[in-house]
């Protein structure tokens, strides 16, 4: 079962910010998983974007993508779930 969690964000922080609600989830997204806080199928996921996409947004800001076994065994969770396996 899958539960989201809302984080309020003043309005006036996103228009300093000059950026969409989408953008700021996208770039906590990329924050953590540079962190090492998430791996890349759970960023990229909460980043809202396809594989290829987010892989080349990380390419443009020059972080590098670390892909491990806890990756790989979540890949391979997530496509099991999808029955795709």
């Amino acid at each position: 079962m899958s539960t989201t969690i809302s984080i309020e964000i003043p309005r006036e922080v996103v228009h300093a910010a000059r950026m969409t609600p989408r953008d700021l989830k996208r770039e906590l997204a990329i924050y953590l998983y540079q962190q090492g806080r998430l791996s890349f199928g759970k960023a990229r996921e909460m980043a809202g974007m396809t594989v290829w996409a987010f892989q080349q947004l990380l390419a443009s800001r020059k972080i590098t993508i670390h892909y491990d076994v806890e990756d790989y065994e979540e890949d391979l969770a997530t496509l099991k779930e999808l029955n795709r396996l």
